[in-house]
């Protein structure tokens, strides 16, 4: 397969297209498009919601209800419907890393290729960002095994002193992008699970993770000019430096990403709570994914849980990417599979999910991955639903029966095995591309 027949998917955002979103309304409540669910394998909540909890969501500022919209609580009464002030923080931190993208140069042509377009002091401004309430303290570059070549995965930053007073503690936060390269396609399909032995103390065989997701965390390019080390590295000196900057105060550490720096968030998480990072559990930690695949199997959910690691999970129902990897081998299919049920073999995503449901057959597949257009159906729901009702409308009016029954048969394609066949062209793709 020729690879200028069939060309590898970039997920990076495209320029501001405005969706038009087939969400599905709740009459329930404001968020009108906005589904919010809990998966059955979902972290599950042993008491019953506090008081303040619900409240957080209603009247409570930021400052006073954070703990909870950071998950102490398993997020319980803020979900369904979701809670305003938990919508504002889900969209903040989406923003926050959306300036991944923006910031991310994919020029061959120019000299920061690969790299951020702008210096640390100037990043958020520079995306739109200024008033965002965060210094970037420290960029962060990733290797893919794959070619072996570093680039800019993302960024460390620390809440300003103004913002304290706002969000009611010291934010550490670390954002990282999607996939966007070819090589990280690569290191993102390749689907076996490992054991992930980050604590070398206690290496835990039964804990395992998505290899690529693995390599990319902790593969380093020793001859970067960028690096220090690996992802891993950079980012446990950066976090722990921040820890101790800031030890007399109340921190939280917040870690957002979008697709395969969703995957990352999840390992940096497990990475802090499980070497005790987070002041041995005395600092909430909580992972931000937007788009996200899953991480690693059940063995890996369960020590996440264990350990305290808060996981919200912004997941489109038709973006593939939430569904992947373990098409056929995952939290749903385990319990009709006994031979690979108790030996660790499925993947399982964790903790709790905020579900939306937007799809636009004219921007397809892009558009059902896009941070942008996630974004966009979180801030606006009534607008969504607006949109939805004119474009179904213009179908009838127009006699377009046909696209009607196209949109749900694409529906129905992305719940079916064949999605791993388109999957794995754009593998084959990317491999001849990188070849040649």
């Amino acid at each position: 397969m020729a690879a200028s027949h069939l060309p590898p998917p970039s997920f990076a955002p495209p320029r501001r297209v405005r969706p038009r979103a087939l969400a599905q309304p709740s009459a329930s409540s404001s968020t009108a498009a906005v589904k919010s669910t809990r998966k059955r394998e979902a972290v599950a909540v042993t008491s019953p919601p506090a008081p303040a909890a619900r409240r957080a969501g209603e009247a409570a500022s930021l400052a006073d209800a954070w703990r909870q919209i950071q998950g102490e609580g398993d997020w319980a009464g803020l979900v369904e419907p979701l809670s305003p002030l938990l919508r504002d923080e889900i969209v903040r931190y989406g923003e926050l890393v959306a300036a991944c993208y923006r910031g991310f140069d994919l020029d061959p042509a120019s000299a920061r290729y690969l790299n951020c377009l702008y210096g640390k002091g100037s990043l958020l401004r520079e995306v739109g960002l200024p008033d965002a309430g965060y210094v970037v303290t420290r960029y962060v570059y990733a290797t893919p095994a794959a070619n072996g070549c570093s680039r800019w995965i993302g960024y460390v930053a620390v809440a300003s002193d103004q913002a304290v007073r706002r969000l009611g503690r010291r934010d550490v936060l670390v954002s990282f992008r999607g996939t966007v390269t070819h090589a990280e396609w690569l290191a993102n399909l390749m689907s076996a699970l490992e054991p992930a032995r980050l604590d070398p103390s206690e290496p835990r065989p039964e804990v395992r993770v998505e290899s690529g997701f693995l390599s990319l965390y902790t593969s380093d390019e020793s001859g970067s000019r960028f690096n220090g080390g690996s992802c891993r590295q950079q980012l446990l000196s950066e976090v722990a430096r921040l820890m101790g900057e800031y030890k007399e105060e109340e921190v939280s550490v917040t870690l957002a990403g979008h697709s395969m720096g969703s995957a990352l968030a999840v390992l940096l998480g497990y990475d802090l709570v499980e070497l005790g990072l987070n002041r041995s559990g005395e600092v909430p930690v909580t992972v931000y994914s937007y788009g996200g695949p899953r991480v690693g199997n059940a063995g890996f959910r369960r020590r996440c849980e264990d350990l305290g690691l808060k996981v919200l999970r912004v997941a489109n129902a038709n973006d593939p990417v939430t569904k992947l990897p373990g098409v056929f081998l995952n939290e749903g299919s385990a319990s009709k599979l006994p031979w690979g049920a108790g030996a660790g073999a499925y993947y399982t995503h964790l903790g709790v999910e905020v579900a939306l449901d937007f799809f636009d057959v004219r921007n397809y597949p892009m558009c059902v991955h896009d941070i942008e257009e996630y974004l966009a159906l979180l801030k606006c729901p009534q607008v969504k639903k607006s949109k939805k009702k004119q474009l179904l409308n213009n179908y009838k009016d127009g006699g377009h029966g046909v696209m009607e029954a196209f949109m749900a048969m694409a529906r129905r394609f992305l719940e079916e095995p064949r999605l791993d066949l388109i999957l794995w062209a754009w593998l084959h793709a990317a491999m001849q591309e990188d070849e040649e």
